[in-house]
This record gives structure tokens, C-alpha cells and sequence, in this order.
């Protein structure tokens, strides 16, 4: 799917990719779902950095907040 950030950044985000994120720091995690409501469900099976979602294996993370890791 097709999608573009707050960067007026666009790219094609699939489930399996790697995209970046900034939540605490930034962070890094694979795509487990794209929500059509503009969201994709990120994973980090280690768990994710920072006080706000350390520890968590997955976090809510909306389109436009997101870059391309590949």
C-alpha cells in the first residue's frame, strides 16, 4: 500500500517491512498490519525502547508518522 507521511514522504509500505518511527526515540519495527484507518500495527518482538511503550512488542503507529527503513 501506498502511503505518505508528514515529510510529504510517499512510499509503499507492505506487511514485513521495516519502517521507523519516533515514540520516547526513534524506533524501529516491522509491519504486522495496515489498518485502512490510516494505521499500521508495528512490531519489535524484542520489545520497543522509552518510557512511553518500553517493553511493549507492538505499538499503534498512524501513516504519517512512519519513514521507509528499507
Amino acid at each position: 500500500m501506498k502511503i505518505k507521511n508528514k515529510w510529504d514522504e510517499e512510499f509503499e509500505v507492505n506487511v514485513g517491512d521495516y519502517v521507523g518511527f519516533k515514540c520516547d526515540i526513534e524506533q524501529i519495527g516491522r509491519v504486522k498490519e495496515i489498518q485502512r484507518r490510516g494505521a499500521l500495527i508495528v512490531e519489535n518482538k524484542d520489545g520497543f525502547d522509552g518510557d512511553y511503550i518500553g517493553g511493549d512488542t507492538e505499538a499503534l503507529v498512524g501513516f504519517d508518522h512512519v519513514w521507509s527503513e528499507a
